[in-house]
């Protein structure tokens, strides 16, 4: 393994605001940064020598990837035309407004996860399978065996350069044992992320949880009892770093202020919303579903609480590698509040049937839209380079099956988003000829600087001209 070189935003020089119990870091601001960053646009770029997981500015590259469950209802994903001159299809308008910012890839497959003499079980190799991309085993109990997963080697390599190496995030359940689909141990469907072949790295679920992890400070038990105390007295995290924001105030120039501004409201929105679901606790459409303190009742809702945390976390340089489960592989979630109350995995197998397959692609859509309006908060948000956060990442989005009527693992959906620090030519559809998705993982540790990976998982090359 590679050292690790120091880069202008290290944690030497990252910046907090502090208080009793709380402790939050803050996006770099370039007032306070110029002078490395100037210097650090004088290198060719990220291959010629600037650190590791950052652009050739010196700006942090992130990389995440977001999964859906239950593969896409092909007609509605697929665009139409090809390369730069491609038209959105249905479940994919939502990214209309960052379309130049992505890559639609055809094509690319999980060949790992399709049927074998182990029978049946395409959902849990679907998800087992997707960042990993060996053959998951098909066992009882705890006895599993999956594969690293790629986010986690990244965090190998760049995890030192942050505060926290990686950010495994979930709307769903968090289960590590249990046999869930045709013998298969439930850890496959319910974990992205594998920090070594018998050890998943459990998703986090609990967006208050994110947030005290984020911005709370001190030890465990004390992190408790500065939350009990903030919630008795009705006060925000931003109340006990009110003093040190005023004095940071005064050494940033106007932009930045703004800058600073801005970012203090998104917290509080953001823990507002929170309080919000605390505060409705057990209110929810089905009083025998529990919903624990901090998860909104609202699925929609939740998700959303869990990008704002995955936005805050890239902004602040807490973490650069992310992985977002929305609902676990198999979900039979229900979606009233699209008008949907049948469970998701139960539509997926359709049949062909049209009103069932219009409740899968309006399910499709919903999660998209979701995706989408992350996107454009990442668009939207500047980083330290002038660029937008969207531009210094790589955002895959995907599932590990294609069609869930038929379980098929070839031409799987999935979307790159960013621009990976200007490394990446979005705003295209391309299609491959039956490529390992593992030969795109690889190409993306690359642009981290985790060159000296020679292959991953199935992967047969990197994964050129993107």
């Amino acid at each position: 393994m590679k050292s690790h070189n120091t880069n202008s935003m290290n944690l030497s020089r990252r910046r907090f605001l502090r208080g009793v119990g709380a402790a939050m870091a803050l996006p770099a601001f370039e007032s306070l940064l110029r002078p490395s960053l100037s210097a650090a646009a004088t290198s060719v770029g990220a291959a010629a020598g600037a650190p590791l997981a950052t652009t050739a500015t010196g700006a942090p590259l992130r990389m995440a990837f977001v999964y859906f469950p239950n593969g896409a209802i092909q007609p509605n994903w697929w665009p139409t035309g090809e390369g730069k001159n491609f038209q959105l299809a249905r479940t994919m308008l939502p990214l209309a407004k960052v379309k130049d910012s992505l890559q639609v890839f055809g094509g690319l497959d999980q060949r790992n996860a399709m049927p074998g003499n182990d029978g049946a079980g395409d959902h849990a190799r679907a998800s087992g399978t997707f960042l990993t991309g060996v053959r998951v085993r098909k066992t009882s109990g705890a006895d599993i065996h999956c594969g690293v997963s790629i986010d986690q080697i990244a965090a190998k390599y760049i995890g030192q350069q942050t505060r926290f190496p990686s950010l495994e995030l979930t709307c769903d359940s968090v289960r590590k044992s249990g046999n869930c689909d045709s013998g298969y141990s439930c850890a496959y469907q319910y974990n992205l992320s594998w920090q070594s072949p018998t050890t998943p790295v459990a998703p986090e679920p609990n967006p208050r949880l994110v947030f005290e992890r984020l911005f709370g400070a001190g030890a465990p038990g004390q992190r408790s009892a500065s939350l009990k105390q903030r919630q008795a007295q009705q006060k925000s995290i931003l109340d006990f770093v009110r003093e040190d924001a005023r004095s940071l105030d005064h050494e940033l120039g106007r932009g930045d202020q703004r800058k600073l501004d801005e970012y203090l409201t998104s917290v509080r929105e953001i823990e507002k919303r929170i309080e919000d679901a605390e505060r409705f606790n057990g209110q929810t459409p089905d009083p025998a579903m529990a919903t624990p303190d901090g998860i909104p009742p609202s699925f929609k809702e939740h998700i959303q609480l869990m990008f704002g945390m995955m936005l805050l976390a890239f902004q602040t340089d807490s973490t650069r590698v992310a992985t977002f489960l929305l609902a676990n592989e198999g979900s039979n979630r229900a979606f009233p509040e699209i008008g949907i109350p049948e469970g998701h995995h139960f539509l997926s197998h359709h049949r062909n049937i049209q009103e069932m397959m219009d409740k899968v692609a309006a399910i499709d859509l919903f999660y998209m839209q979701e995706f989408a309006a992350f996107l454009e908060k990442l668009k939207e948000t500047k980083d330290v380079d002038g660029n937008s956060m969207l531009h210094n990442s790589m955002i895959v989005y995907g599932s590990g099956n294609s069609d869930g009527n038929r379980h098929t693992h070839v031409n799987l959906p999935i979307i790159l988003a960013g621009g990976g620090g200007g490394t990446l030519t979005p705003g295209r559809y391309v299609k491959f000829d039956g490529k390992p998705v593992s030969n795109l993982y690889l190409s993306m540790a690359d642009r981290l600087g985790v060159t000296s990976l020679p292959r991953f998982g199935d992967s047969t090359d990197r994964l050129t001209g993107i």
